[in-house]
């Protein structure tokens, strides 16, 4: 859960949003009083250690002593990703872009291969500041899928953390075409009493995980959906103008029939609404 987390690593590119990631950083640092573990991949010189000390300055990161950077060589995503294993990060921060384009789609960014691989919880900024600011607006998948009620545990968290506007929990009406089908032979009555049990009784499940998560004084929003979830989830998340998004890490291996066809959280890894916040706990470890 995102309550243990001790370390953070961040994937560091001398791009023109350096700064601003490693700032992005900083704050993610002192919210969970983690360490925080800067490693880049690619040319290590003078030039680029001079650069990555003054950024450290800039962003205040630079009297910290539980600060440590990894220069390595080799495939960014498999380096990244080995660093995080070793050091047993419990969330990686890295640059993301809002949209991809159709080459990027098909052959990969780094940041959709670390998604696939990563072990620990990804948090991808669309849009990182030199001067961040709070979550003020979450919405949180709140699905069956794996680590449901660690993605609400999540919200909650960072929503008290940041007091947040509002937190938007997302579930899907699952079989409500089916249903509502099934029902239309009914008397309007019966196929409004049919709806109304429909959508309480999934209301209800998202209260019942509620109850065992500390959220006194966060707003909650519970928002159901029909449809493909992960299409509807993207659309509600900008209507809401949110500035964080968060699910459930994917499925490691998905079936022929979700590659030959859109996967449901594909949706929104190709268009990112706002900052994702990807939640995969990691197995209990102990911290070197």
């Amino acid at each position: 859960m995102m309550n243990a987390i001790k370390k953070i690593g961040v994937a560091v590119a001398f791009s023109p949003r350096i700064e601003a990631i490693l700032a992005e950083a900083a704050r993610m640092k002192k919210m969970w009083s983690a360490e925080l573990i800067l490693i880049h991949v690619g040319t290590h010189g003078e030039k680029e250690t001079t650069r990555l000390n003054q950024l450290l300055i800039q962003t205040g990161l630079n009297n910290s002593g539980d600060v440590r950077i990894f220069w390595e060589e080799g495939k960014p995503s498999q380096r990244i990703l080995a660093i995080c294993k070793k050091e047993n990060v419990d969330l990686l921060i890295a640059g993301a872009l809002k949209k991809e384009n159709l080459l990027q789609y098909y052959l990969g960014t780094i940041a959709r291969k670390i998604i696939r691989k990563a072990d620990c919880s990804v948090l991808l900024l669309v849009n990182p500041s030199p001067t961040p600011q709070p979550f003020k607006n979450i919405v949180v998948e709140a699905d069956d899928r794996p680590h449901v009620e660690q993605s609400l545990h999540a919200a909650c968290q960072i929503a008290l953390k940041d007091q947040s506007s509002w937190l938007h929990i997302v579930r899907e009406l699952k079989m409500y075409g089916l249903t509502m089908t099934a029902a239309e032979q009914c008397s309007e009555q019966e196929y409004e009493d049919m709806r109304h049990k429909l959508v309480q009784s999934e209301i209800e499940t998202v209260e019942k995980i509620l109850q065992e998560i500390p959220h006194e004084g966060v707003k909650i929003n519970i928002k159901l959906v029909s449809g493909k979830s992960g299409f509807e989830l993207t659309q509600f998340t900008q209507r809401k103008q949110a500035d964080l998004l968060i699910v459930g890490a994917p499925e490691r291996r998905f079936s022929f029939f979700d590659r030959v066809f859109t996967h449901d959280q594909e949706y929104i890894f190709a268009d990112l609404p706002c900052n994702l916040l990807i939640i995969h706990p990691r197995k209990e470890v102990a911290h070197g």
